[in-house]
């Protein structure tokens, strides 16, 4: 699992969604944008549907998580 306390677009804070990881600023979980993007969502539905969250953070969580995955992958 990602060490998400490393990627400044997102929060957790046990008295907001139950400590889930939220991208900053918003009640929306980066669960959420994971779930929409493999239901096939684009990003940019996505910053559509929830205003809160900006593109910019969209970008920094889809990063974090390919660096996550390239370390855990690497051969």
């Amino acid at each position: 699992m990602a060490d998400w306390s490393k990627c400044s677009a997102v929060e957790s804070d046990p008295e907001k969604m139950g400590g889930a990881w939220v991208f900053v600023g918003t009640r929306v979980s980066i669960a959420s944008l994971f779930n929409h993007l493999k239901a096939g969502v684009t990003v940019h539905e996505f910053v559509e549907w929830f205003p809160g969250v900006e593109l910019s953070q969209i970008e920094e969580v889809l990063q974090h998580e390919i660096e996550f995955l390239n370390k855990k992958v690497k051969v």
